[in-house]
């Protein structure tokens, strides 16, 4: 069996920038597909949802002075390896503030894998037994694994989870509330998460 860190090595062979993501995601968007082995009508809907959400997000996001202070302070390479696909409507969010963050501090690098053409990594990151994603693995310069994230805030954790309690499972009017949620939050939630896997002094 290989080790989950040759399995994630293995994985950025295939991996994109998060410039490549999004010119793919926004070509796939164009022409009514989506990533995955799956073509549904659906899906390429989320796509189309997703690029124009990335596309908001990467123009509207802002951090505090004290993030961005923190985000330049870490003094230690950290590549962030995170699970994605086009359709994923946490991704939407999340995404972007990942990229920003990189965007401030050269010693943090963010690579995209596919999850469906990288099970085998997807399967050793699971989430209470299920293929969630987005999922952030973060490694050091050994390549050893720091910490996981995903596939949503804490805060936005909670609201899912408190809606199943209630409810069983997620409709589709509540994942529409829930992106009203990543709205209002701007980010920060995802922000506030993404800043305690940081080594900062």
């Amino acid at each position: 069996m290989e080790l989950v860190e040759d399995l994630v090595k293995k994985g950025l062979e295939t991996s994109f920038s998060y410039a490549e993501y999004r010119a793919l995601v926004a070509d796939l968007a164009e022409k009514g597909q989506a990533t995955g082995p799956e073509q549904l009508e659906a899906l390429s809907q989320y796509t189309q949802l997703n690029n124009s959400r990335m596309r908001r997000w990467d123009k509207t996001l802002k951090f505090s002075e004290d993030a961005v202070a923190k985000i330049k302070s870490v003094d230690q390479k950290i590549s962030w390896v995170v699970l994605s696909e086009s359709w994923c409507g946490d991704a939407s969010p999340a995404l972007p503030v990942m990229h920003k963050i990189t965007e401030l501090n050269p010693n943090i690098s963010l690579a995209i894998i596919l999850r469906d053409e990288n099970l085998d990594i997807m399967d050793q990151f699971l989430t209470n037994g299920g293929r969630s994603i987005p999922k952030l693995i973060a490694v050091n310069e050994e390549e050893t694994t720091l910490a996981t994230w995903g596939p949503r805030s804490a805060k936005a954790t909670k609201l899912v989870e408190d809606y199943k309690e209630e409810h069983g499972q997620l409709t589709p009017e509540f994942k529409q509330d829930l992106q009203l949620f990543y709205n209002k939050d701007k980010g920060k939630s995802i922000l506030e998460d993404l800043l305690e896997l940081l080594p900062i002094q």
